[in-house]
């Protein structure tokens, strides 16, 4: 499908990219979502917790939501879209990644932006143990390439699958690494490794002969972590081979369920290769909305509702 035209105009503080950012995953608040946690056990003895929240009356359909990188179930981004999906008549279950729902994982792996497998897990959990004819797919970031991935790569995927939508995806992990990694995003990249190696620390405390404190020093930048733990964990030869394995654009072409990709073109995580204009052009099944506002999830709305959340409902009721 061609470019979806984008609406998208907020105020004039909205439109710097940075304070988008800023705001939405710093300053905004989301109250009034119950949650109900669930623990699943993983094929492999790990775990993963569910956080589900339901529609005010009984619902067969239900969202998938999936956060992105340290991230978790109850950053506003996940609870803003349970919210309005509830009202809107859709459950939803908000998936903690493996050592995301406060609790450390028990494996030395962990989740990274390619582990459809827990996705899969997680689906065939709740198809199994749930009666929900509708299901759709909604990702934030890595968990908008996690999603994109796993409907690419399981073009057969469960026909209860209708659709999805990921929002400021990195849809090239090697594009979108070499922007975290300029000047411009030199503080989000100071954050995003800060709470990677506390994570590490307790992994080395936990399997003190997978990796030793020495090697966690060499880790200066996010690209180092990916060479020495990402890869290592998850069975990759490197972080380039990591990126280039779990990067979704590669999948695109073999998406069979209609699918939004929302990425602002001031989104200072992405390279230009993570706005997938030629795959959304060969295959009838995508719709890309590229605003020029919006920064990184960083969309907002007035009522404290953003033009992202909105826009999943009308896509969803449109499928």
């Amino acid at each position: 499908m061609p470019q979806v035209a984008s609406k998208y105009n907020p105020p004039i503080f909205f439109k710097n990219g940075h304070f988008s950012t800023i705001y939405s995953g710093i300053i905004r608040s989301v109250n009034g979502v119950v949650q109900k946690r669930e623990r699943i056990t993983l094929s492999d003895s790990d775990f993963l917790d569910l956080d589900w929240s339901y529609a005010s009356e009984p619902s067969d359909k239900l969202v998938i939501l999936i956060h992105g990188l340290e991230g978790d179930a109850q950053r506003p981004y996940i609870t803003g879209s349970a919210k309005i999906l509830n009202q809107n008549g859709y459950d939803c279950c908000a998936i903690n990644l493996r050592g995301c729902s406060g609790e450390p994982n028990k494996l030395y792996r962990s989740y990274h932006s390619g582990a459809t497998e827990d996705l899969t897990e997680v689906v065939r959990h709740i198809l199994n143990t749930r009666n929900y004819p509708t299901i759709y797919l909604k990702g934030f970031s890595l968990g908008g390439n996690l999603l994109l991935k796993y409907l690419g790569e399981n073009s057969n995927a469960s026909e209860n699958i209708k659709g999805a939508v990921a929002v400021s995806v990195p849809c090239s992990l090697h594009s979108s690494c070499k922007e975290l990694h300029s000047t411009k995003n030199i503080l989000y990249a100071q954050r995003f490794k800060r709470n990677l190696l506390d994570k590490l620390r307790i992994k080395r405390d936990m399997f003190p002969d997978q990796i030793t404190e020495q090697e966690i020093r060499k880790i200066k930048t996010l690209k180092d972590f990916d060479d020495t733990y990402t890869s290592k964990a998850h069975q990759f030869k490197d972080a380039l081979d990591y990126y280039e394995q779990c990067s979704s654009l590669q999948f695109l072409p073999n998406i069979k369920v209609p699918s939004l990709i929302i990425n602002a073109k001031n989104d200072s995580f992405l390279g230009p290769e993570c706005y997938p204009f030629k795959e959304v052009e060969k295959n009838p099944n995508l719709y890309l909305e590229t605003p020029t506002y919006g920064g990184h999830v960083g969309f907002w709305g007035k009522d404290n509702i953003t033009y992202t959340e909105k826009k999943a409902v009308t896509f969803f009721n449109s499928i």
